[in-house]
């Protein structure tokens, strides 16, 4: 089995990634576009202060500032950062409506879904690869998993254009990254040895690395949360580094130094993704 999706068809796998692709470029040309603008209107770069002219408006525009509602969830100052940054500037945007997006944290092996305003629609444990990187082997979707060394067991980090897709089983996945083959999938155990229900189920994140690359979800919260989320329509997922600086992967910065603009609220319907095979 390959680490990768096979199709019913050698044109339903190019026409998908085609598809894939197009969806990432017009969404990367937005992205870039409202990062810079945030940028250059606030005159920042990553942990710099504002310019003194700003500082007024920023101070007014402090107490109004959008950011993303985690409610009572715990979650790291590295996913606080991003989810406030996303849900202020609206890089979740597919250009006149935002998307659900959610944000997947390697280090503490945890998984956060949003609705497309930015409130939180849940949370759960993950699996992720067992090698630490945040960049995927050349290559890698196209071999067989017992041609991947440990060592580039990775699950990537950055901003995916995902969708829902099936696996030749007819199983729903989420397709985060698919040159790299890698998708998030309801927990896989067909392999015993590897307890990952277990490793899901224990309070640490410290045995959660286990599988080649792809994100083990809980089936419960699979179906429940990630699925409708996700079903119909595109999303955003943002895989955090664990070895990179936060600011080499993303374009975010602080909303708390940032002047207030107003964006679309509402979620996009743009389609479902044609069937895939998702990896392990």
């Amino acid at each position: 089995m390959k680490l990768g999706s096979t199709c019913s068809s050698n044109d339903a796998c190019r026409s998908g990634a085609e598809a894939l692709r197009a969806a990432s470029g017009r969404l990367a040309a937005f992205w870039a576009r409202s990062a810079l603008a945030g940028l250059l209107a606030a005159g920042l770069t990553f942990g710099m202060a504002p310019p003194a002219s700003a500082a007024k408006d920023i101070a007014t525009a402090g107490k109004s500032v959008k950011r993303a509602a985690f409610e009572r969830e715990s979650a790291s100052k590295e996913v606080r950062y991003v989810a406030d940054w996303v849900a202020y500037s609206g890089d979740n945007n597919s250009g006149d409506k935002l998307l659900p997006f959610a944000i997947v944290d390697k280090t503490a092996a945890k998984l956060y879904v949003f609705h497309p305003d930015g409130r939180l629609r849940g949370a759960a444990p993950v699996l992720i690869g067992i090698a630490r990187g945040d960049d995927s082997a050349p290559g890698i979707g196209e071999r067989d998993l017992s041609d991947i060394p440990v060592e580039q067991r990775t699950t990537p980090a950055g901003r995916f254009v995902a969708a829902m897709g099936r696996n030749a089983s007819g199983q729903d996945v989420v397709w985060v990254d698919y040159d790299a083959a890698v998708s998030m999938h309801r927990v896989i155990d067909t392999n015993p040895k590897e307890r990952r229900p277990h490793r899901l189920a224990t309070p640490t994140p410290l045995d959660n690395r286990i599988s080649y690359g792809c994100i083990n979800v809980p089936i419960k919260f699979f179906d429940e949360v990630l699925l409708p989320s996700f079903e119909g329509k595109n999303g955003i997922i943002y895989v955090l580094p664990e070895v990179k600086p936060l600011h080499k992967v993303f374009a975010a910065y602080n909303v708390d130094a940032a002047p207030t603009f107003a964006a679309s609220e509402s979620p996009a319907q743009v389609g479902s993704r044609p069937g895939v095979t998702a990896g392990q």
